[in-house]
């Protein structure tokens, strides 16, 4: 009896996957920082305009500077607002770089004062904060010191927050660094966690430096 002839279907083990890019959206980072966290404090279009307004117009450059390495670099955001039902909510450009990070609205200056914002960044292991926002002689004054008496790691991105008076923004930082708070400008901050050029995201952040 003749064999009978295997249909072209069989003699494939395994049909051929689909590109993984059209059928799936790309995992998140690897994280550059494990256990670190970026939070930014109240960026709301409210308190920004109060700046002068190159000083806002700077602030916002290195906020947003921050916000996009943070997602490249994998490192997890949270977003506070000081009372927004009556101040308004985080600068919608501001906002869009991290989309899913959680808001948190707060009455208290300082954001570590928050139980709910503590749960949030406890279970995901949070141990090392990195501050933006404002506003520097207020509520990240409050927040560092709150978080460093929670037990966390500070660091101030020095260019990333601000004040109305740069005399009080000057004087905030200078405190905070005798207390213990880490106070570096963001550039410094990201190129060490990069370590050297070989990193993979090396390339997309002197991009985001030159954008700034």
């Amino acid at each position: 009896m003749p064999r009978a002839k295997r249909s072209s279907a069989s003699s494939s083990p395994t049909p051929p996957a689909p590109p993984a890019a059209a059928t799936a959206p790309s995992a998140a980072p690897e994280s550059a920082a494990p256990g670190a966290a970026l939070l930014a404090v109240d960026l709301q279009s409210s308190l920004l305009g109060m700046l002068p307004a190159a000083s806002a117009r700077a602030l916002r450059a290195r906020a947003t500077l921050a916000l996009s390495a943070a997602r490249g670099l994998g490192i997890p955001v949270f977003f506070t607002e000081q009372v927004p039902e009556k101040l308004g909510p985080t600068a919608p450009a501001l906002r869009k770089l991290a989309p899913a990070a959680p808001v948190f609205a707060k009455r208290s200056f300082s954001a570590a004062s928050d139980p709910a914002l503590l749960e949030a960044l406890r279970e995901q292991r949070i141990e090392h904060l990195l501050l933006i926002g404002l506003e520097t002689p207020i509520c990240i004054y409050q927040t560092a010191l709150g978080a460093l008496s929670e037990g966390f790691q500070v660091t101030v991105l020095s260019d990333a927050v601000g004040a109305r008076r740069p005399d009080d923004h000057a004087a905030c930082l200078a405190a905070l660094r005798h207390a213990g708070v880490h106070v570096l400008p963001v550039e410094t901050v990201l190129y060490a966690l990069l370590h050297d050029a070989e990193h993979p995201f090396f390339r997309s952040l002197v991009g985001l430096v030159k954008a700034a």
